[in-house]
């Protein structure tokens, strides 16, 4: 049995608006099957309309790939403006420079001069993110 889908379906898939999609069904442009008072389009037929496979949406293509990324706040107290500015300029280089992965790990850091606090935010995959959380431990350890 093919997998069949419904206008909203179809329109997400093809980038259309749903009017345009039951256009389509009432003009016979596209062929479907009257179940209650809902159209379902079966992947045949959606394929016939495209002339290729039946295109998937971004959240099925997520689903088929697992991505885990870890989301991370370090809040270092009792910091000067030099110290902090070596530690941001430092974990700045180690995110920007050439990594092999291709998988980019978002930085950013704040200074709050009248806490003497600073916060490092990271969102990354968990290996990455770990690797700098122990090169800032290691800065932080040498001081």
């Amino acid at each position: 049995m093919s997998e069949l889908y419904s206008v909203e379906q179809v329109a997400e898939r093809l980038g259309l608006h749903v009017k345009t999609v039951r256009n389509y069904v009432r003009d016979g442009r596209l062929k479907a099957v009257r179940i209650g008072k809902q159209y379902r389009i079966a992947a045949e037929d959606l394929a016939a309309l495209t002339g290729g496979p039946v295109p998937t949406t971004a959240r099925e293509d997520a689903r088929r790939t697992r991505h885990v990324e870890v989301s991370s706040v370090v809040a270092i107290d009792a910091i000067s403006r030099h110290d902090a500015d070596r530690v941001m300029t430092l974990v700045t280089a180690a995110v920007n420079g050439p990594r092999g992965d291709g998988e980019p790990l978002r930085l950013q850091t704040v200074y709050d001069e009248q806490r003497a606090r600073l916060r490092i935010m990271l969102l990354g995959d968990p290996q990455t993110t770990a690797d700098l959380l122990r090169l800032v431990d290691a800065l932080l350890a040498s001081r």
